[in-house]
């Protein structure tokens, strides 16, 4: 198993762009992102930090089902 990487929010909105989140709006420093998945609609907030704390980045992966392996890949 990886471990969760040290990322700027700039990579971190464009991989999960490859997996299908679009971008909503930005208000100050957090940026909302969501996804349909079926019937319903994902949402996630990224904070606009450089680096994202692993932890934070551990979180939104959790909301986001992905494992960081899949995230890794996405990269």
């Amino acid at each position: 198993m990886n471990k969760v990487p040290n990322l700027p929010y700039t990579k971190v909105i464009r991989a999960l762009q490859q997996d299908g989140w679009i971008t909503i709006r930005q208000l100050g420093s957090h940026i909302r992102i969501q996804k349909r998945v079926g019937n319903e609609i994902l949402k996630l907030t990224i904070p606009a930090h450089k680096p994202i704390k692993r932890s934070t980045l551990a979180h939104i992966l959790k909301q986001a089902n992905l494992t960081v392996e899949e995230f890794l890949e996405l990269l």
